[in-house]
């Protein structure tokens, strides 16, 4: 019951707040007060000028960061398994969760420094081996890169966790019983380490599916600049500009934004389960 309750008052109530999707929708005058406009922001949205961009950006982005990013964890947890001493195994994941807890900030704020083309360090090195100074971060190629690229470093350790213990309930007798059958060390991980990951990969897969439509804003909001723009201008990021930094804000047609890419999440979440059931014994519902 409390988690009934819970979703009802957080999840199921809030709805009554997307009617203003087909608003106009203004503070003064409330939700009920405010004029109804039926598709008007469906319609402006699709014709928008940026449309095209938007949906080419934030779906490329969020898919490249999923087939990139999605095995990374899987393999840290399967060599982690195969350390023989723990205290080392121990070591190493205290090392690799410690970025997780950094800050997007400070995270962004660290790449904008190594990668400075004056005093960065990475460009200190290229110029060391006779190349020029790369502006990383006003590259509009660079973006999509860096973007992933920090996600694997600060997130692909944490993410084993679950993998990690999917591992550690395997049957001790089961690895004793490949090794007496002659199994080698790449048939165990093969045979008994990745099929009972496997079932847990599939569902994570399917739930992260449902998100290739969002991005982490802070994140792009911060990296963003003026001359990597078209390739880091987002829906998300849209949506900040226009519902809450427009000039003068626009709720509705924000909302209707967020609407359409929620109901876009869902049909991918839905799609994905509906193969992963077909193909396999797994899946979410």
């Amino acid at each position: 019951m409390p988690a009934v309750i819970y979703f009802f008052v957080y999840t199921y109530m809030p709805m009554y707040g997307l009617q203003i999707v087909f608003k106009d929708y203004k503070f003064v005058r409330g939700i009920t007060g405010s004029e109804w406009v039926g598709l008007k922001h469906f319609k402006d949205f699709f014709s928008a000028y940026y449309f095209g961009r938007l949906i080419k950006n934030t779906f490329l982005l969020n898919f490249l960061n999923l087939i990139i990013t999605f095995p990374i964890p899987i393999v840290m947890a399967i060599l982690l398994n195969q350390f023989e001493f723990p205290r080392y195994k121990k070591f190493t994941q205290t090392v690799i969760y410690v970025p997780h807890f950094i800050s997007t900030t400070v995270m962004v704020g660290i790449l904008y420094l190594f990668l400075s083309p004056e005093n960065g360090i990475v460009n200190y090195f290229i110029e060391k081996l006779g190349g020029k100074a790369i502006y990383f971060m006003i590259l509009p190629q660079w973006f999509r890169p860096l973007y992933i690229g920090t996600e694997i470093w600060q997130h692909a350790g944490w993410n084993t966790i679950l993998f990690i213990a999917a591992l550690a309930g395997v049957d001790p007798e089961i690895y004793e019983a490949a090794t007496i059958d002659g199994a080698t060390k790449r048939q165990k991980i093969l045979h008994i380490d990745i099929a009972h990951i496997m079932p847990i990969a599939i569902m994570l897969l399917i739930l992260n599916s449902g998100r290739l439509m969002f991005s982490n804003v802070d994140k792009t909001l911060i990296m963003q600049t003026s001359g990597n723009i078209p390739t880091s201008d987002i829906l998300g990021l849209y949506v900040y500009k226009v519902g809450l930094a427009g000039s003068p804000p626009q709720p509705s047609y924000a909302a209707a934004i967020g609407l359409f890419t929620n109901v876009i999440n869902f049909i991918m979440i839905l799609s994905v389960n509906w193969v992963s059931k077909r193909l396999s014994d797994t899946s979410l519902f």
